[in-house]
C-alpha cells in the first residue's frame, strides 16, 4: 500500500491544530480557557489581545469543528499546496484566516455602530474572568441590543473555518469538475456547482441569523472573499510567487 504523502505545511498546521486542541483539554481541567487568551475578540473588547488574529486559527470549539475542518484541510489543501508550492500556500492560508476575522469585525462594527452610533465604545463592558461575567455599562438599549452587544465583546471567535472556505473556493476555481460527494447526497457532484451552492447558504445564514447564532458565517464568507480574489490575482498575471517558489 502507498504511502499518503501530506505536503509540509498542510502536515505542520494539521499538528499545529491538533496540538492547540489537546491543549484547550488540558488546560481546561485546571480551570484555564484557553479560548480566552487566543481566540479572536472584537478589536474593541478588553479582552482583545494583538495575537488573537493569528491564534484564532488554530483554536477550535468541539471535536466536530476541528474534525471537519481538519478533513477539509487534508483533502483540499493537500491538492493546493502540491500545486502552488510552500510559500504561496501558507500565505493563501494565513490571508484568508484573517480576512475572515475582518469581515466578521467589520460586520460586528456595523451592528454596534446602529445600535450605539460608533463602532468603538471604550468601557461599555466589563470583563470579570474570575467569574466568568460580563456587565454592559451603556444605557438606552433594549434587552435584546444588550444582549447582542455583550456577545459581541464577550464572545471569541474560533476556527479555521475561514480559511477552509478560502481553500473550498480555491479548489473550486482551479478544479471546476472535480467530482466531490457530499453528505445526504448519493452521487457525486462537480465542485463548481456545489461551492457556490454551499456559499449562498452561509450567506443566508449569516443575514437570517445576525444575531444570536453563535457561528461566525461572515467570517465563512471573508475567506472565501479572499481566497477568490487571490486565485484571481495568481492566474491572470505574475506574481513574487512565480519568481522565487
Amino acid at each position: 500500500m502507498n504511502n499518503i504523502h501530506i505536503p509540509p505545511v498542510v502536515k505542520n498546521l494539521l499538528i499545529i491544530n491538533g496540538l492547540f486542541f489537546a491543549a484547550k483539554y488540558i488546560f481546561q481541567s485546571k480551570g484555564i480557557d484557553l479560548d480566552l487568551l487566543l481566540g479572536a475578540f472584537y478589536f474593541d473588547s478588553p479582552l482583545f489581545k494583538i495575537w488573537q488574529p493569528i491564534t484564532y486559527m488554530f483554536m477550535h470549539g468541539n471535536f466536530t469543528h476541528i474534525l471537519f475542518n481538519m478533513f477539509a484541510l487534508f483533502s483540499f489543501g493537500s491538492v493546493l499546496e502540491t500545486r502552488w508550492g510552500t510559500r504561496r500556500f501558507i500565505n493563501f492560508y494565513l490571508i484568508t484566516g484573517l480576512g475572515a476575522l475582518a469581515l466578521q469585525w467589520g460586520v460586528q462594527a456595523f451592528e454596534i455602530y446602529q445600535m450605539t452610533g460608533s463602532a468603538i465604545n471604550p468601557g461599555a463592558v466589563t470583563v470579570d474572568i474570575a467569574k466568568g461575567m460580563a456587565s454592559l455599562n451603556l444605557r438606552g438599549l433594549t434587552p435584546e441590543q444588550s444582549e447582542t452587544f455583550l456577545g459581541i465583546y464577550s464572545g471569541p471567535m474560533v476556527g479555521a473555518s475561514g480559511a477552509i472556505f478560502g481553500l473550498l473556493v480555491a479548489f473550486g476555481m482551479l478544479y471546476p469538475n472535480a467530482e466531490l460527494y457530499i453528505m445526504f447526497i448519493p452521487v457525486p457532484v462537480k465542485a463548481k456547482y456545489i461551492i457556490p451552492v454551499y456559499i449562498l447558504i452561509e450567506l443566508s445564514l449569516g443575514v437570517a441569523s445576525f444575531q444570536g447564532d453563535s457561528i461566525a458565517h461572515y467570517a465563512h464568507l471573508g475567506g472565501a472573499l479572499l481566497g477568490f480574489i487571490l486565485v484571481k490575482l495568481w492566474k491572470e498575471k505574475n506574481t513574487f510567487y512565480d519568481y522565487y517558489d
